[in-house]
C-alpha cells in the first residue's frame, strides 16, 4: 500500500525532499527550476504530474528494476534540438545559408487562385568558373543546374472552387430530440473517458464527412490530448491526411503546431511521413507535408533527423549484404560493415528513432550479432552516451514490411492503457517498434528475455510436449519462494492479457520461436506478419487451430504445478474482464484499423479484413455472455494438440540453425540434481521394504525402499511411488536401448476397488524389479539415474505414518452470478475451489441446481462435467425463464456438487440453499458460497 501511494505522490514533492538534504531553507530555494532527468535518457519528467503516471517509472514498477533518476537545474537541460532563426548574410562556399532578402511579386489575385493552389519553387546553380579549386575547372562550361525543386503536378483543366455560404440563422435543438438509440449512444460515448471519447468521434467524422466546418470542429475535439495520447495515435491521424479536401487544412496546421511544441511528436511525425512518401497516390501530398514540416522545425532538429536517416541508411546497407551471404562469409560481412557504421559515429552522435531521448555515442562492434531466422535480421549494440546509461540493443531488419507490426503494436498498447485506466495491471511488454523505410525498420529488444523454443528445447526437441521447462527455467531465475511466486503472478496477469490481446487482433503464425518469456515472469508476442485472422496453412489446413496460444506447459506456471487450482481460476477471470473492456470500446478499435485500410498493408485492405475483429468482439452480446464464450476459447485452446505439434515441427524446423541435439536427457523430474555412485556411495543392498497410504492432497500408496550402502550400519529409507518407478523404467529405456531391461508391472488397474490389494502386489512386483536391475551389468546397475532415484530427497526425510491422517471432509465455495431481467433468472456457475473427498482423490464435479418448491422436478438444471480436479471453472449460464420477480421471492435455489463417476455412483461433494427473497435481483450479484455436507434432496 505504500509503494501504491508512493507513485501517486506529484513530482515537485519529490524534488523538495531531495532538496531538503543540502538546504536548510526551502523558502530560499526556486523549487521550479529544478526539475529530475532520467538516467541514460535525454527525457526529463513532467514536475506538474505524479509520479507513476510517466511511462518511464510504469516500466521499473513493472519490471521490478530501480529507478534512476538526477536532480538538475532546467538551465543545463540539453537543447540541442530547439529551433533557432535563420542567420541572415551570405557565407562564401555555403551557398544553403544565402539569403536574398529580395520579394517576388506574382502579378494575378489572390482571389484569383484556386483553392488548392501550391507554390512550386526551383533552385537553380550555377558553376563559378573562376573558382580554382573547382573540380571541374578545365571541363567544358555548364549552364545552370537544379539543385532542388517542390513540383506541383498541373491540371488540364480549370478548376473552381466555391465555399458554401452559411445558413444566415442557426437553430439549435436539444440532444432530447434525438430518436432513443442514437441518443443513448452518443450520450454513452461522451459519458467515457474524454481522450478515449474524443479520439472515437474525430475518428468516426475524419473519414465520413467533407465539410469543412466539421472537420475543423473534430480537430477542435482532439487539442485537448496531451502529447503522450496524441503520440499513441499519431499513425491514424497522419493516414487521415489521405481523407482532407485542401492541403491547407485545420488537421495539417494541428499536426505541425503539435510538432513544434513537443520533440517526440516531431520526431515521431516526421518517420511516419518519411515511410509513407512511397504511397503511389498520395505521396505527393506527403511529401509536400514533410516540406513543409522540415521548413519550421528548426535548423539543429533536421539536421538531427539527417543524422538518423544516414544511420538508418547505413544499418539497411550491412543488413542486405549479410543477408546475402551465408556460411562463415556472414560473420566477415556483418564485421566489415559494423565497422564502417563505427566511423559515422567517430563524426556523430546520434539519437535513435525508435526513441529520440535515446543518444548512443558508438557501436559495440563485439556485442553486434545477426539472427538466425530466414530474415537474418541484425543485432546491434550501441554505447549510451549518458555514462550512467546501460547499452542500448536494438534489432534491424531488411526485406520484411513493419508497419502492421507497428499497427499490432500499437492496438496492444492503446489496449493496455485501457485496461490500466480501469484499474487492470496485466503487466503487459509493449515495446518499440519503426518503419524505417520500404521493407525495413527497427525493433527495440527486451532485455533477459528468451524464446519459448530456446527454453523448451533445453528438454530436447520434444520440449514443447512437457509440461515443467517453463516453470524449471523461471525457478532458475527465481531461486527463493518469494522471487518464483512474483514471477509466477507476472505469468499469470501477462499471459491473460497476450490471450485477449492476440484472439482480438488475429494475431496468428504463433510459434515458439514469436512468444517470448523475462527472466521475471513476463510473457509477450513478437513478429506480428499476420493478423487479422489470416493464418499460415500447412497445405490445406491452418497452423492456427487454437484461438489462441495457452499451452500445457504455460498451465503448469499457472497452477502452480499439474493440476488445477484456484490460480487458474484467476487467470479465467483476467482473461474474461480483460476482454470486456476492450468489448466496450469495440468501435474505437474498428475505427482506428479502418483508418489504415487505405495504408497499403496486405492483410487490411478492405472492410471485410475488420469483420474478423468485429465478429471476435462479440458487440452484440453481454458480459455474462461474452465470459462464457471466451472461457469455452480458453478449454479449446488448452486442449489443442495442433499448438504443441506446430512447437514441435518448429524445433526441428530451428535445429540447422541451433545445432541443438535432438535426445531427451534422462533427468528424474523429481530430483533437482543428479547424483552417482561416487558422489553416494555403491549400493549393497535394497529392496521395497513396505507401502503406506498418503493423501498428499490425493490419496494414494507410496512405497518405502530400504537402501544399504557401503561403509554404513544403518540402513536409509526413501519413499516412491509407482509413476516414479515407471518413470524410471522409461528413462532406462532411453538411455540404454539396446539393452534387455527387466520387465516392468502392469500399470493398468481397472475399478476403484481393493486398492490396498493392488499396492500389496505391487510392492512384491516391485520388489523383484528391483532385484532384477541391480544384478544386470554394471552400466545399468551403476549409472547416475539409478544413483540419482535412490538418492535421498528432502521429503524422505518427514516419514509419515498411516495412523493419524485426518480423513479430509467435504468442503468447498461456489461463486455465482445471480441475476434477472426480462423475466427469465440467470444463474452463472463461475467457479469452485477447494472440493475435498473422502479418499482424497480428485473428483469430476459438475454443478446441478433446483428452484424449490419442484414436485415433479421440472426445474433441473445441470452443468458440463469437469474432469479430475478440486478447482473447477465452469462459467456456464444455467437459465430459468418465466418467472416473475414476486414468484422467485417465493422460491429458493438448491445447489448441489456432485462427481460423475464411471465405474459407481455419482457421489455428493457439497451443497447451498439460497433464499431469493434474500436478494436485490433488480442488479447482478456476484458472490463467493461455502458449501455445507447437506445432501440435495433430489
Amino acid at each position: 500500500e505504500a509503494t501504491g501511494r508512493f507513485y501517486k505522490v506529484p513530482l515537485f514533492l519529490i524534488i523538495m525532499q531531495a532538496l531538503c538534504w543540502v538546504h536548510d531553507d526551502l523558502n530560499e530555494v526556486d523549487i521550479g527550476s529544478y526539475i529530475l532527468k532520467v538516467c541514460g535518457q535525454e527525457e526529463v519528467l513532467q514536475n506538474k504530474h505524479c509520479v507513476g503516471s510517466h511511462e518511464y517509472i510504469q516500466n521499473c514498477r513493472k519490471w521490478d528494476t530501480e529507478i534512476k533518476l538526477q536532480l538538475l537545474t532546467r538551465s543545463v537541460i540539453c537543447r540541442d534540438l530547439a529551433r533557432t532563426s535563420k542567420k541572415v548574410g551570405t557565407y562564401k562556399n555555403f551557398f544553403y545559408l544565402i539569403k536574398w532578402d529580395e520579394l517576388i511579386i506574382f502579378p494575378i489575385q489572390i482571389s484569383q487562385l484556386p483553392l488548392e493552389s501550391v507554390l512550386c519553387l526551383t533552385l537553380f546553380g550555377i558553376l563559378n568558373q573562376s573558382s580554382g579549386s573547382s573540380p571541374d575547372s578545365n571541363k567544358q562550361r555548364k549552364g545552370p543546374e537544379i539543385l532542388g525543386q517542390i513540383d506541383f503536378p498541373s491540371h488540364a483543366f480549370d478548376i473552381e472552387y466555391k465555399i458554401p455560404q452559411a445558413a444566415k440563422t442557426t437553430v439549435h435543438h436539444s440532444i432530447e430530440t434525438l430518436e432513443k438509440p442514437l441518443r443513448e449512444h452518443l450520450l454513452a460515448i461522451l459519458s467515457k473517458d474524454n481522450t478515449i471519447g474524443y479520439v472515437h468521434l474525430f475518428l468516426a467524422m475524419v473519414s465520413l464527412f467533407a465539410d469543412q466546418e466539421v472537420r475543423n470542429i473534430a480537430v477542435n475535439w482532439i487539442e485537448t490530448l496531451s502529447d503522450d495520447e496524441l503520440t499513441d495515435f499519431l499513425p491514424q491521424f497522419v493516414q487521415a491526411l489521405k481523407y482532407e479536401t485542401y492541403l491547407d487544412s485545420a488537421l495539417v496546421r494541428f499536426l505541425l503546431a503539435r510538432a513544434l511544441g513537443s520533440i517526440r511528436i516531431a520526431h515521431y511525425l516526421y518517420w511516419l511521413l518519411k515511410d509513407t512518401l512511397y504511397d503511389p497516390k498520395f505521396g505527393v501530398r506527403y511529401e509536400q507535408i514533410l516540406g513543409a514540416f522540415l521548413s519550421v522545425c528548426g535548423k539543429r532538429l533536421r539536421e538531427e533527423l539527417e543524422k538518423q536517416t544516414r544511420l538508418v541508411q547505413l544499418f539497411g546497407m550491412v543488413a542486405e549484404r549479410v543477408k546475402q551471404t551465408s556460411g562463415s562469409a556472414r560473420q566477415a560481412a556483418l564485421q566489415n560493415g559494423m565497422e564502417r557504421v563505427q566511423l559515422f559515429f567517430l563524426k556523430n552522435k546520434c539519437r535513435l528513432p525508435l526513441n529520440p531521448s535515446l543518444v548512443a555515442k558508438e557501436l559495440n562492434i563485439k556485442a553486434c550479432s545477426f539472427f538466425s531466422s530466414n530474415a537474418v535480421p541484425l543485432k546491434v549494440a550501441l554505447i549510451n552516451a549518458d555514462p550512467l546509461g546501460e547499452e542500448i540493443n536494438v534489432m534491424f531488419k531488411v526485406g520484411e514490411d513493419l508497419r502492421q507490426d507497428m499497427l499490432a503494436l500499437q492496438m496492444i498498447k492503446i489496449m493496455d492503457k485501457i485496461w490500466l485506466q480501469e484499474g487492470l495491471d496485466l503487466r503487459m511488454v509493449i515495446f518499440k517498434c519503426l518503419s524505417t523505410g520500404k521493407d525495413r525498420g527497427m525493433v527495440e529488444l527486451v532485455p533477459a528475455s528468451d524464446t519459448l523454443r530456446k527454453i523448451q528445447v533445453e528438454y530436447g526437441v520434444t520440449g514443447s510436449f512437457k509440461d515443467k521447462p517453463l516453470a524449471e527455467w523461471l525457478r532458475k531465475y527465481n531461486p527463493t519462494e518469494e522471487e518464483y511466486e512474483k514471477a509466477s503472478e507476472n505469468f499469470i496477469y501477462s499471459c491473460a492479457g497476450c490471450c485477449v490481446a492476440t484472439y482480438v487482433l488475429g494475431i496468428c503464425d504463433r510459434h515458439n520461436d514469436n512468444i517470448m518469456l523475462r527472466n521475471t515472469g513476463h510473457m509477450f508476442h513478437i513478429d506480428f506478419g499476420k493478423f487479422l485472422g489470416h493464418a499460415q496453412m500447412f497445405g490445406s489446413f491452418k497452423r492456427d487451430r487454437a484461438p489462441f496460444v495457452l499451452t500445457s506447459d504455460m498451465a503448469y506456471v499457472i497452477n502452480g504445478g499439474e493440476k488445477p487450482t484456484i490460480r487458474f481460476q484467476l487467470f479465467v477471470d483476467l482473461c474474461c474482464q480483460a476482454y470486456n473492456l476492450i468489448r466496450k470500446r469495440a468501435s474505437l478499435f474498428l475505427n482506428l484499423l479502418s483508418l489504415m485500410l487505405s495504408s497499403g498493408l496486405p492483410e487490411l485492405s478492405g472492410v471485410q479484413d475488420l469483420k474478423y475483429v468485429q465478429d471476435a468482439l462479440q458487440p452484440q452480446t453481454t458480459d455474462a455472455e461474452a465470459t462464457i464464450f471466451f472461457t469455452r476459447l480458453i478449454e479449446s485452446s488448452l486442449g489443442s494438440v495442433a499448438t504443441k505439434f506446430n512447437f514441435f515441427i518448429h524445433n526441428l524446423a530451428q535445429l540447422r540453425f541451433s545445432g541443438l541435439p535432438s535426445n531427451d536427457e534422462p533427468i528424474l523430474s523429481f530430483s533437482a540434481k543428479t547424483y552417482s555412485l561416487k558422489q553416494d556411495g555403491r549400493i549393497k543392498q535394497v529392496s521395497v521394504f513396505t507401502y503406506q497410504k498418503r493423501y498428499n492432497p490425493d490419496k494414494h500408496y507410496i512405497y518405502v525402499v530400504r537402501v544399504l550402502r557401503e561403509g554404513q550400519v544403518e540402513p536409509t529409507f526413501v519413499f516412491r511411488t509407482f509413476d516414479e518407478f515407471q518413470e524410471l523404467h522409461n528413462k532406462l529405456g532411453i538411455l540404454f536401448p539396446l539393452w534387455k531391461l527387466p520387465g516392468f508391472p502392469n500399470k493398468m488397474v481397472l475399478g476403484r476397488t481393493h486398492i490396498k490389494d493392488v499396492a500389496a502386489k505391487r510392492k512384491v512386483e516391485l520388489n523383484s524389479y528391483i532385484q532384477s536391475l541391480m544384478n544386470s551389468s554394471s552400466e545399468v546397475a551403476e549409472c547416475d539415474l539409478v544413483y540419482t532415484f535412490f538418492h535421498p530427497l528432502l521429503r524422505d526425510e518427514k516419514v509419515e505414518g498411516i495412523d493419524g491422517i485426518a480423513r479430509p471432509t467435504v468442503g468447498g465455495e461456489v461463486k455465482l452470478s445471480i441475476s434477472y431481467r426480462n423475466s427469465t433468472l440467470f444463474i452463472m456457475v463461475m467457479h469452485i475451489k477447494d472440493l475435498v473427498t473422502e479418499d482424497g482423490a480428485d473428483p469430476n464435479p459438475y454443478v446441478k441446481t433446483y428452484l424449490l418448491p419442484d414436485t415433479h422436478k421440472t426445474s433441473k438444471r445441470k452443468t458440463k462435467i469437469s474432469r479430475k480436479t478440486r478447482n473447477p471453472t465452469f462459467n456456464e449460464m444455467l437459465v430459468y425463464s418465466g418467472y416473475s420477480m414476486e414468484t422467485l421471492k417465493q422460491r429458493e435455489l438448491q445447489l448441489s456438487v456432485l462427481s460423475a463417476e464411471s465405474l459407481r455412483e455419482n457421489f455428493f461433494l457439497g451443497g447451498i440453499t439460497l433464499s431469493l427473497k434474500d436478494f436485490n435481483l433488480s442488479k447482478e450479484t456476484v458472490n463467493w458460497y461455502r458449501l455445507t455436507g447437506k445432501r440435495s434432496h433430489f
